[in-house]
């Protein structure tokens, strides 16, 4: 094992084992708050899903139009400058939330932070495929996962613990995160955009947010796309409506919750990598499928179980999916983009977990606060299914494109 490891190190960059160490502690700083933040409005102005949703969802609304913005900016002016503006927008927004005391003020803080802190997106997206060549871009964002929920083991453990004794506290805590991950960014980590044609450099700021029609008239991208916020209403619940709904029908305090999202980290930690290893060599668009297909089974059960156990279960079958899921689909969207374009089109990809993000919450809300709560689970595994057959058959139309073929077997052994 401690073989594989080195060979593993040795044959990615320097740059992407620096962006793997900076992001490490950045998610661990968003780990201790952004699981709890549902129960955090709930419980402090006392309001139920449907408000809550209706905030979470001005974030995305606006983060949408944000993320456009940062794509276009990505492409013209680089990667480093918008990470380091979102980062550093991210520690005075997120203190700035903790502070707040009036419901109706979170209503101009999601506009503004939800427009702002979103912008860095595509840039982070698009610097992991300016470092790494195709054949190393899934695996690539599959070490990131990796590192990823390592820190979901410290952030939510520690963040239930804390979030018990002052939810403030979790926010001054992420806020002092963002900035010593802004100090290392800027000290050890170089701009990695390609160098620009003479053309692209001549083109202006309105010719550069032109450029977005050429993504969307990308009748396959957007196919894609399409499946993937089917999929992505679904996923959102696990991390905004799963702990309102465990704790007013099961009675599930937060930390059980927080147990849940580390156990799920644990798996992806010990399975991740070998995953993603197998994956490399089988098609991506039915590997999407079957990802999608354990979810329509995690998120089925919680409408139909009640011992805690099983939801531990649910939530790890949805994980086996989530690692089928999460780092295709990244190397996916960077491979349907042209190297020139590729700010744009991961701008345009995070619709994919966006567009869920706007209106799953409230859609959620309305549902938990008004009907039989396990309908939103039923309703769930149908979108599921939905979406695992529009990845299936993107991969019968798409599937023997050189871009979306799997890598041969013959290299593993080279």
């Amino acid at each position: 094992m401690i073989g594989t490891l080195q060979r593993t190190f040795r044959e990615y960059p320097k740059k992407f084992w620096i962006v793997v160490g900076v992001s490490f502690i950045d998610h661990i700083g968003g780990t201790l708050l952004f699981p709890f933040f549902s129960l955090y409005i709930t419980q402090k102005f006392g309001v139920g899903m449907t408000q809550a949703g209706m905030v979470l969802g001005l974030f995305s609304i606006f983060g949408l139009l944000g993320g456009f913005i940062g794509g276009a900016l990505t492409d013209k002016f680089g990667r480093r400058k918008l990470i380091l503006f979102g980062l550093i927008f991210s520690a005075l927004s997120t203190l700035s939330l903790g502070l707040v005391n009036e419901f109706s003020m979170l209503i101009p803080l999601a506009v503004v932070i939800g427009l702002l802190s979103d912008m860095a997106g595509p840039a982070h997206s698009a610097m992991i495929a300016d470092i790494l060549p195709e054949n190393q871009r899934q695996e690539g964002f599959g070490i990131l996962r990796v590192v990823s929920n390592m820190s979901w083991i410290i952030g939510p453990t520690i963040g239930g613990i804390v979030a018990n004794q002052s939810f403030f506290a979790l926010f001054v805590i992420d806020a002092a995160v963002s900035c010593l991950v802004a100090l290392l960014f800027f000290l050890f980590m170089p701009e990695t955009k390609p160098q620009s044609s003479e053309e692209s450099q001549r083109e202006s700021m309105l010719d550069t947010f032109k450029g977005y029609a050429v993504a969307l008239r990308d009748f396959a991208f957007m196919a894609f796309l399409f499946a993937g916020i089917l999929m992505g209403l679904v996923y959102q619940q696990l991390y905004n409506s799963l702990s309102v709904y465990l704790r007013d029908q099961h009675g599930i305090d937060p930390q059980g919750y927080g147990f849940l999202l580390t156990a799920s980290a644990v798996v992806v930690i010990l399975f991740q990598f070998s995953i993603s290893r197998w994956m490399k060599y089988r098609p991506p668009f039915a590997m999407m499928a079957a990802g999608t297909l354990f979810y329509m089974v995690g998120f089925g059960m919680f409408g139909v179980v009640s011992h805690y156990v099983l939801f531990v279960l649910a939530v790890m079958i949805i994980t086996l999916g989530e690692m089928l899921v999460v780092p295709t689909s990244q190397a996916l969207a960077a491979n349907f983009a042209p190297e020139e374009m590729r700010g744009r089109y991961m701008a345009v990809f995070g619709l994919m977990w966006m567009l869920p993000a706007t209106i799953g919450p409230g859609m959620a809300g309305v549902i938990l606060d008004n009907y039989n709560p396990n309908l939103l689970w039923y309703i769930g595994a149908v979108l599921c299914a939905a979406a695992a057959l529009a990845f299936y058959a993107l991969h019968v139309r798409l599937g023997a494109q050189a871009r979306f073929a799997p890598a041969e077997q013959e290299s593993a052994a080279g």
